[in-house]
């Protein structure tokens, strides 16, 4: 996190000791959190995968989705960084901190975590040597960045200078269709559901932000565009890429997609040929054929940080609305702001009203008179069956609805300005 904590770290005499635990600094910022800390030892990932083991990491970041400190680590724990290092002595997650022993000591005798804890005096003694100077000499001259930053031959002018090369950084299409006054909410007619989810779909799993899989679209797309699989860094690092995170949307590796069940990863099923294709794949296939798009999910959806993308992606594959049994308070604020309809189940669920996720669904009342909280009827068409079910539009407040008319908040501020 921040640079001052190594000084910290030596004040307190604690570096040399953690080194000879082999607890290195080998970054700054987002890295262990966010999956960037590299893989696992070919053995141990070979044997997760050749037994399908669920492994658990423990780590003092703030996240702990499943997967994301790595690819091969579902279970992850949130702790404290001495509680780190006790479990990391430990060496097991089969243990009791509070009972069982981290090891045996030089003298054969059993060490325990109170034996190791620091008191409140000890504490305050390394507290009371955090100096003013240690911020000023880490933070006084950030601005200015490295050597190898300010050799960075960069354009000047009132306009960025696009280049169509970046892999990095592109200019995104929000803007293309951009309507300087509301139009009326536009009919939602025969979609199909992209992809069907349980609950607690994090914004995790719909926009990853960690490493780019190597046999995945994003890949595929930074391989066409000459970078080697060494320089594909995260989607967390591209997220100004909008090509590498529509590819990226849903393309968490420990998604489950109920479409596809008993297959993990960012799949889907294409209708009505069933076709198995990545989440990505399938929605332009559906894009050439002109068929909007929903997703179908539990409670809790699009839980976990507010991440944009988890909104943006989606809007970039064409869907145009989420249906699901509940929200997370940004995220749908975050789905009307790129111009997706957030509906609520009324009085069930997926299962209840018989939903199997090959139909065809229309929104009914889609029009001038949409309100907020307005009760809408979905029609689930599939061949000769026809089913239809209550949802309540999760557009909340006047503002939302204003937004959602100009097709989302960047639309809707930039109309603003003009």
């Amino acid at each position: 996190g921040s640079k001052v904590v190594m000084d910290y770290l030596r004040e307190a005499d604690l570096l040399s000791p953690l080194e000879k635990l082999r607890f290195h600094l080998v970054g700054y910022g987002c890295m262990t959190c966010i999956g960037n800390s590299g893989p696992l030892a070919e053995p141990l990932g070979a044997a997760i995968k050749d037994h399908q083991l669920v492994v658990a990491a423990v780590l003092s970041g703030n996240r702990n989705f499943e997967g994301r400190v790595n690819p091969l680590v579902k279970a992850n724990y949130l702790a404290s960084p001495p509680l780190v290092v006790a479990y990391a002595l430990a060496g097991d997650m089969d243990v009791d901190l509070t009972r069982d022993p981290l090891g045996t000591g030089p003298d054969g005798k059993a060490v325990y975590l109170r034996d190791i804890w620091p008191s409140e005096k000890e504490l305050q003694a390394v507290m009371s040597r955090i100096r003013p100077e240690m911020f000023e000499s880490a933070y006084g001259s950030v601005f200015e960045g490295s050597e190898r930053w300010r050799n960075i031959q960069a354009p000047s002018g009132d306009i960025f200078s696009w280049a169509p090369d970046s892999t990095y950084v592109k200019k995104p299409p929000f803007f293309d269709s951009l309507s300087p006054e509301p139009k009326p909410p536009a009919p939602l007619e025969n979609a199909r559901a992209l992809a069907v989810f349980g609950d607690s779909i994090t914004t995790d799993h719909i926009s990853p932000a960690g490493s780019i899989a190597k046999d995945s679209p994003a890949a595929k797309y930074l391989a066409d565009a000459g970078v080697l699989p060494k320089d594909f860094n995260s989607y967390g690092s591209r997220r100004g890429n909008h090509e590498v995170m529509m590819r990226g949307t849903f393309a968490n590796i420990r998604l489950k997609n109920l479409l596809l069940p008993g297959i993990e990863g960012g799949l889907t099923r294409h209708f009505p040929d069933g076709e198995s294709l990545s989440i990505y794949d399938a929605a332009m296939k559906y894009r050439s054929e002109n068929v909007p798009l929903v997703i179908i999910a539990g409670k809790e959806y699009g839980c976990g940080s507010s991440r944009d993308w988890a909104a943006k992606g989606p809007a970039l594959l064409g869907v145009r609305a989420v249906m699901a049994e509940s929200y997370e308070r940004i995220h749908r604020s975050n789905l009307i702001g790129m111009g997706i309809l957030p509906l609520q189940f009324d009085g069930g669920n997926r299962d209840s009203f018989g939903l199997s996720g090959d139909e065809f669904y229309t929104v009914a009342g889609l029009d001038e008179s949409l309100t907020p909280g307005k009760r809408l009827i979905v029609v689930a068409v599939k061949g000769n069956s026809r089913k239809e079910f209550p949802v309540i539009c999760r557009i909340d407040t006047p503002v939302e609805l204003a937004y959602y008319r100009h097709g989302g908040i960047l639309q809707y501020v930039l109309s603003q300005m003009v």
